[in-house]
């Protein structure tokens, strides 16, 4: 799929955006397993999440789904039933890895977990280790660190875990772990990854107790069944960043994102942007389930060059793509580090966008867990390539709209990923425009 884009004179509107991909992954794995039904409504409906809808059913959970509305009428901690076939996760880690971590726990199950070609190609030991550590059964390809991955339930023991790398995924596959497990866990270390599963949990009468950063869960076996979660999933911020980088760094825009999560694992693209002197108004803030939601509305900015490293980089490792575009558009220069998670993601998103950045004519230095990026350059249009990544599909999609003459861009149904309508609103919000 080819899409051609163009500068438009102006950039207005106001976005609804999708439900959270994060949060939509898991209110169906745990509502799956809580006792009782539950309705949750602005699911994300891009293949990521449909991939976890139809995995959850391979194991005997009945869900129905109209739009973007899905109910899911759970089975009990103990009620999943062996697949009888290969679950296939498509392009979704979050899938691929919480899944493992729930099917470890279930005794005398077995199921083969697989995707497509490129999450094959991801480094999978980071929640293989840790789970065999709680008694977990997982093999797969060279010595289980690649997908297929094959896990055998076991009965999984409490303990204590130092997470070495900040990793939202393989916390939450631990947290899932130790739902069927037969003392508590302790989770240490790196534990500053995005907090939803510890919110769901606790939403669902799990006894969990945050102390950063220390994670403590006691199994629901000494307490009672989960209740299921009815909620609406917020608005998506990592898909949110890519309007508010196109207003910053466009020359007459006003884009407003309603309804956006701004949970503080979450904003950190918003820190980076006003930090580099983004105008933005965050505004109707409240609480929805378990989740801060506000509308966050960008004007045209004046950006220059930051520094965005250490504790700042787990709050926005999905958004960096776009922030180095920002970057690029910025005046001095902006220094990227401690992102070396970047190499492993459906990308190797460190090559990637600083490939297609200097495509674009900026000047992008990448390094070992970053990249060091010259602002000021005039961007002009190029032929780009997604590499079937969605994040880069929207990055480059941004960036169309103040490069000068027409930019191309092959490989942009990767966005249905995460985004499905994501050409439609920007069809709309860009006045003007051929895109």
């Amino acid at each position: 799929m080819v899409y051609i884009i163009t500068p438009p004179h102006r950039l207005r509107g106001t976005i609804e955006l999708p439900g959270d991909k994060s949060i939509s992954h898991r209110a169906i794995l745990l509502n799956a397993v809580a006792s009782g039904s539950a309705e949750i409504t602005n699911f994300l409906t891009g293949a990521d999440c449909l991939s976890t809808i139809a995995c959850v059913q391979a194991l005997g959970v009945r869900i129905e789904r109209q739009g973007t509305t899905v109910r899911v009428d759970g089975v009990g901690l103990r009620g999943l039933r062996e697949p009888v076939d290969v679950l296939d996760c498509g392009n979704s880690g979050t899938t691929l890895r919480l899944l493992a971590g729930m099917i470890a726990g279930q005794e005398g199950m077995f199921a083969v977990l697989t995707g497509d070609s490129s999450l094959r190609s991801r480094p999978q030991q980071r929640i293989v280790a840790p789970l065999r550590a709680l008694g977990a059964s997982l093999d797969g390809r060279r010595q289980g660190n690649y997908a297929p991955l094959a896990v055998r339930g076991a009965h999984l023991h409490g303990g204590a875990y130092e997470l070495p790398i900040a990793s939202a995924q393989v916390k939450s596959a631990l947290l899932l772990a130790a739902l069927f497990g037969d003392a508590p866990l302790t989770l240490t270390g790196r534990t500053d990854g995005r907090d939803h599963t510890e919110r769901m949990l606790a939403a669902m009468g799990v006894e969990i107790t945050v102390d950063m950063p220390v994670i403590r869960l006691m199994p629901p076996v000494y307490s009672h069944a989960l209740r299921p979660l009815s909620l609406r999933a917020p608005g998506d911020p990592s898909s949110a960043a890519f309007w508010w980088v196109a207003a910053a760094i466009h020359p007459d825009a006003e884009l407003t994102t309603t309804g956006v999560c701004l949970n503080p694992t979450r904003t950190g693209a918003l820190d980076a942007l006003r930090a580099m002197g983004a105008q933005i108004e965050v505004t109707n803030q409240r609480v929805e389930g378990s989740e801060p939601v506000g509308d966050v509305t960008v004007r045209s900015s004046q950006l220059r060059g930051i520094t965005i490293e250490g504790a700042l980089i787990p709050r926005l490792i999905d958004e960096l793509p776009v922030l180095a575009l920002a970057a690029a558009c910025a005046e001095g220069e902006t220094i990227i580090r401690d992102a070396q998670e970047l190499r492993v993601k459906e990308t190797d998103r460190i090559a990637t966008a600083a490939s297609g950045l200097t495509a674009l004519g900026a000047t992008v230095e990448p390094t070992s867990d970053g990249m060091i990026i010259s602002g000021g350059a005039r961007l002009r249009g190029t032929s780009l390539d997604s590499h079937g990544d969605h994040r880069l599909a929207m990055t480059w999609a941004i960036a169309g709209l103040v490069a000068s003459g027409e930019t191309t861009l092959r490989g942009a149904g990767a966005v249905d990923v995460s985004y499905p309508e994501f050409w439609s609103v920007l069809a709309r919000v860009a006045e003007r425009s051929n895109v």
